[in-house]
């Protein structure tokens, strides 16, 4: 590259709605691309005028896709230069950080297979990020630039053109809206590619689908969450507490609760942990507490019985009715359910009784027997799993899980989010074969 010639073909005017821009063409020594540079103004008159390096990204430039946030990024940095009278965009021809479209599509069906962008490019046998800003330094050279105000997240292209013999005075950062597409995305440039974003990517899908595309057959939408370790264990021996989830994880936890109608819980995880089933840790409204307690175990001393909605307890048919006074009298209403052949709570009845009071959307959060009912019943819409990182060698989430004839339950739409030290996954669940 130290032998580089850049040369300045053609010019033309291009009118957009953030301003007449002049679009000049470059041929270089070094490679066959196109690259470009958009100015605006009289450049000549700026000590250190506005600039932008933008590698093209024809599916976020051309297509608008949510995937990234480069499309919203161009015109931001149209409309910024645009407001300060002049400035220039430098767009260099290297599709997906340089692995070109055809790799870029092929890293994209790997991101959807639960890799994050800097995994997808190494198993496809490139760089993290194989981009050069040479030709954008030497075109800016040519265009008689030698100090400027750098609009970038990204301390990789101040490095870049530095090293080149341009001063960058300022760096301007480019915040773009984020959203469920892009989320873990903006998080891997953060944390893995050390992008200087302005503020955090927002959460995976956390909430349910609006009420009315919630019912599934009369029934709420449910929302499976838990916490397992690496092997797969919810806690070290049943009966036994054991907190797994991190304090930036747990947070997500409570953000999940507050999206959602109910929250649902056994009597396993009511004896063992005594919860309070609170969205404490943020803004929000606590959702409807409901134990699935079938013989009616539920202490009058549980801490849900403060909740400030007293719980639904979903018992059968069969359980003691003086068990069930006592805890009307403590504040709980007690729903008397059919009773599966195991002697427990039929789960589908229950759920058609929650959504006939209202309930639309429930979050599930265990223990192991809740869970694996729940899977078994084919009864579960959406999966919000934290993985800490450690081994216990304990009691596992699902148990036993019957198929039935039926396909294994499979996760669609598969994303994945850092949280502190713990590891997020959602995804959209399906039964089929």
């Amino acid at each position: 590259m130290s032998h580089m010639h850049v040369e300045k073909i053609t010019c033309s005017r291009i009118p957009t709605k953030q301003g007449v821009f002049q679009l000049c063409y470059y041929r270089n020594n070094q490679d066959n691309k196109e690259h470009l540079a958009l100015i605006l103004g009289d450049i000549s008159r700026e000590s250190t005028p506005l600039v932008r390096i933008h590698s093209e990204c024809f599916t976020g430039d051309v297509l608008g896709s949510l995937r990234c946030d480069c499309g919203p990024q161009l015109q931001q940095a149209m409309q910024q230069i645009a407001a300060a009278g002049s400035g220039i965009i430098i767009y260099l021809r290297q599709e997906g950080r340089g692995i070109g479209l055809l790799d870029k599509l092929r890293a994209y069906n790997l991101q959807d297979m639960g890799y994050d962008t800097v995994e997808a490019n190494l198993l496809l046998g490139h760089q993290a990020d194989a981009r050069d800003y040479t030709v954008a330094a030497f075109i800016l050279q040519d265009l008689g630039v030698r100090s400027l105000r750098l609009l970038t997240n990204n301390p990789a292209k101040i490095a870049g053109l530095e090293t080149h013999g341009l001063r960058v005075t300022q760096r301007l950062p480019l915040t773009a809206p984020p959203n469920r597409e892009n989320a873990t995305y903006l998080q891997t440039k953060a944390v893995r590619m050390h992008h200087l974003l302005e503020t955090e990517p927002v959460l995976l899908p956390i909430a349910p689908p609006p009420n009315g595309q919630s019912a599934r057959n009369g029934r709420p939408f449910i929302t499976l969450s838990y916490a397992q370790s690496l092997d797969g264990s919810i806690t070290a021996q049943r009966g036994q507490p054991l907190s797994l989830s991190g304090a930036e994880s747990m947070r997500l936890t409570h953000q999940i609760r507050a999206g959602h109608d109910a929250i649902l819980v056994g009597i396993g995880t009511v004896l063992a942990d005594d919860p309070s089933l609170t969205v404490r840790l943020v803004d929000g409204r606590h959702p409807q507490p409901i134990i699935v307690d079938s013989h009616l175990r539920t202490p009058l001393t549980a801490k849900l019985l403060q909740h400030p909605h007293p719980p639904l307890i979903a018992a059968t048919d069969a359980a003691d009715f003086r068990r069930a006074a006592a805890l009307e009298k403590a504040g709980a209403t007690v729903l008397r359910l059919p009773a599966a052949p195991d002697g427990r709570v039929q789960l589908p009845a229950l759920l058609h009784q929650l959504y006939d009071r209202g309930i639309r959307s429930v979050m599930v959060e265990g223990g192991a027997q809740i869970i694996t009912s729940f899977l078994a019943a084919h009864l579960v819409d959406r999966l919000a799993l934290t993985v800490a990182p450690l081994f216990v060698g304990g009691l596992n989430a699902v148990e036993n899980l019957p198929v039935n004839g039926h396909g294994f339950p499979r996760l669609h739409n598969v994303q994945t989010q850092q949280m502190g030290q713990d590891m997020v996954l959602f995804g959209d669940v399906s039964f089929e074969r």
